[in-house]
């Protein structure tokens, strides 16, 4: 089953109310949900909904795998531009618990931590990154079902401009009156395949109990039970003047705030709470940190019955009093009453049979940038590559390997001067100090790697003292390190040219049987999906059979990334519409393709827009299992692909991680010399991940 986001659309929607719902309805049929927040106030200790989940569903995690980050750390880091450090930091607590779970149930931000104009956009970003289906509740309080409908198609929209999966809407709160009207026009309203429950307004859940306001204000308990605390507080009484004249006062569930020593008060609502002429009173606040005389205590001693708690703050009275104003209405554990009318309510307003199986039927297909990332380092991490990194000196790739090294994704080995290397860990502050380092030109290893290089190049004129002198180059050393099995793969390019990072692997390592041509991809990782780019960086003008060869090759890239593959060869015309002999080419490499391999979706030649949009498809190639869906965009030549990829990089903000080569019998990859560090440990990554694959 998909895991869930619950995002309030605004501050006061009553989320945990639906929270709670769904954890009851999904732990009926299923032992291993999981509960989280992205972000919490202060000390998890303190967060009142992930204590009650922790509490009521006997969770097996300690309250610190349960959340994100603090609103604190949110803050720092959304002023200091590093938005998606905060999601990257978020991304991996939430995946670290939904490993031990079946599903996780996700409840959003608390609009007071964030800006909150903008904090419905950053939990649908949220929850796109986390892979989670969003439910989004929608507040009723106060509101006219004029102000509803608008509210719920802000939301809708604003979901769909970020890209949001939305699986129900929950209108919370709405006024008992007008729930029939607010469920009508909904279903006249909203399309037919959206899910929306409505759940009318309840009172008791939007008043404090005694217990609640004595966490808030951090009261000492002079005397009350479990029952007198979970006592709902229906409105606060100050209580300044004389008896006969506060009795008037006097409604049922107030919370009576006096000062300590005011035993005439404290005893008359004693006895207003006792008679059956009064309203009952929910409880005492008494200010100034004054304790009840001996006397008044000895006499509250030996009532024979009172429902009504004792609280007291050392705050004066109007300080108290204002402090009230600011607390937060929660569902606490232990609070059965409250739980119990929450339940309730959720179940006789939510279809619970219904929205079980819309959970279990929808799955969410997006794969965010962040979530690929993730994904790439969780799939290395699983069974550790060692990877050969010959540009050791530059600090782009120190800092890369620091970050492998500290997240324990690889094994790594630098290639250079290893004075130059540990004087430039030291001026950067970075945790390198016992990487392993080789100067290929001092390596015992050099020797060796020569002879097997004039053994595979001596038909070329190799002689052996040009062999040895080529080991002495840290892409040659390093690439035999791969070919002897002293690394499992290879990571070149940050500081030298392409041609230079995979012309020995050409000569040394070559292509894997059956495969004529070694060629590149790009994974270009948009907002919502992750589509395959081939060939951008290595082929300048492929004949029929190499472009046949680079779209098998492509796919079964592309399906080792979990990434299926629907493969279009792209051209200037589309279908049988052109003539010419670049279209003929293209024709050409899709017959020879689907001779070798009938099981790939293959299908070309096709224009971009008839590969990748579905109704361009169903007017140009209807029917075409690819048309419309392509996740493989196979390029007819080099000049094409290399600017179609930048273009796509630049103008749609895509991440394009690459370029990656294919078809080598083991794990080289090239490296932009504009690369970013993350560029450098993704790359890692995939060709630790590659490396996976060919053991």
């Amino acid at each position: 089953m998909q895991s869930l986001y619950i995002a309030g659309a605004g501050s006061g929607t009553g989320k945990s109310l639906v929270a709670l719902g769904l954890m009851e309805l999904l732990r009926a049929v299923n032992q291993r949900v999981g509960f989280f927040r992205p972000v919490i106030r202060g000390p998890v200790e303190q967060d009142p909904l992930i204590a009650l989940m922790r509490s009521r569903y006997a969770l097996p995690f300690p309250p610190e795998q349960l959340y994100g980050c603090t609103a604190a750390r949110a803050q720092e880091l959304v002023a200091s531009g590093q938005y998606d450090t905060l999601l990257k930091d978020i991304l991996d607590r939430f995946k670290a618990l939904e490993e031990q779970c079946d599903l996780v149930v996700c409840a959003g931000t608390d609009y007071d931590g964030l800006v909150p104009s903008l904090e419905f956009d950053f939990n649908t970003d949220l929850a796109n990154n986390l892979g989670c289906l969003i439910l989004v509740v929608v507040k009723g309080f106060g509101r006219q079902p004029d102000e509803i409908l608008q509210a719920v198609r802000l939301a809708h929209e604003s979901l769909i401009d970020r890209g949001g999966e939305l699986l129900a809407t929950f209108v919370n709160g709405v006024a008992p009156a007008h729930v029939p009207q607010v469920e009508a026009r909904l279903r006249a309203t909203l399309p037919a395949e959206e899910w929306c429950a409505v759940l009318p307004e309840q009172p008791d859940l939007k008043r404090p109990t005694v217990e609640e306001i004595r966490q808030a204000l951090r009261a000492d308990c002079l005397c009350g039970d479990r029952d007198a605390l979970s006592q709902v507080v229906t409105n606060y009484k100050v209580a300044a003047m004389s008896v006969p004249e506060f009795l008037r006062y006097v409604e049922e569930g107030c919370l009576i705030i006096t000062p300590g020593d005011r035993a005439d008060i404290i005893l008359a609502s004693l006895l207003a709470d006792a008679a059956s002429t009064y309203p009952r009173v929910a409880g005492l606040l008494l200010t100034g940190g004054i304790a009840p005389a001996e006397t008044v205590r000895k006499l509250m001693a030996g009532l024979q019955r009172t429902k009504v708690s004792l609280l007291q703050v050392p705050t004066d009275t109007y300080s108290t009093a204002m402090a009230l104003q600011g607390v937060e209405v929660a569902i606490l554990p232990g609070d059965e009453r409250k739980i119990a009318a929450a339940l309730g309510l959720f179940e006789q307003s939510v279809d619970g049979g219904k929205l079980r199986e819309r959970i279990r039927l929808r799955h969410s297909s997006r794969r965010t940038p962040l979530m690929f990332e993730y994904e790439l380092i969780q799939r290395a991490k699983a069974q550790r590559r060692h990877i050969v990194l010959p540009e050791g000196e530059d600090e782009r790739i120190l800092r890369a390997a620091e970050i492998l090294r500290l997240r324990d994704v690889v094994e790594l080995t630098l290639l250079g001067d290893p004075e130059k290397i540990h004087r430039r860990i030291g001026e950067l502050g970075l945790k390198l100090a016992d990487i392993p380092i080789i100067n290929p030109a001092k390596a015992p290893e050099r020797e060796r790697y020569a002879a097997t290089y004039y053994r595979l190049r001596a038909h070329k004129g190799i002689s052996e003292q040009m062999a040895y002198d080529l080991m002495a180059d840290v892409s040659y050393f390093g690439t035999s390190m791969v070919y002897h099995d002293q690394a499992h793969g290879m990571v070149s390019g940050a500081v030298h040219t392409t041609q230079h990072t995979i012309r020995p692997a050409f000569e040394i390592i070559k292509t894997k049987p059956g495969v004529r041509i070694v060629s590149s991809v790009f994974f270009m990782c948009l907002s919502d999906r992750v589509l395959v780019y081939g060939d951008c960086a290595v082929n300048p003008n492929p004949t029929s059979e190499q472009l046949a060869d680079i779209a098998i090759s492509s796919a079964e890239t592309a399906a080792a990334f979990g990434i299926e593959p629907r493969v279009a060869l792209l051209s200037y015309s589309t279908g049988t519409s052109g003539k010419g002999a670049d279209v003929d080419r293209v024709r050409r490499a899709v017959e020879i393709a689907r001779k070798r391999r009938p099981d790939l979706k293959l299908a070309g030649p096709m224009q971009y827009d008839a590969a990748v949009d579905a109704s361009v498809a169903r007017s140009k190639m209807p029917g075409n299992e690819v048309a419309g869906q392509a996740t493989v965009f196979i390029f007819p030549d080099l000049n094409t692909g290399n600017n179609t990829y930048k273009a796509v990089q630049r103008s749609a903000g895509a991440v394009a991680i690459g370029p990656i080569l294919q078809g080598l019998n083991k794990p080289v990859n090239d490296l932009s010399r504009g690369c970013l560090v993350a560029d450098i440990v993704n790359t890692v990554a995939i060709t630790a991940i590659q490396a996976q694959e060919r053991s």
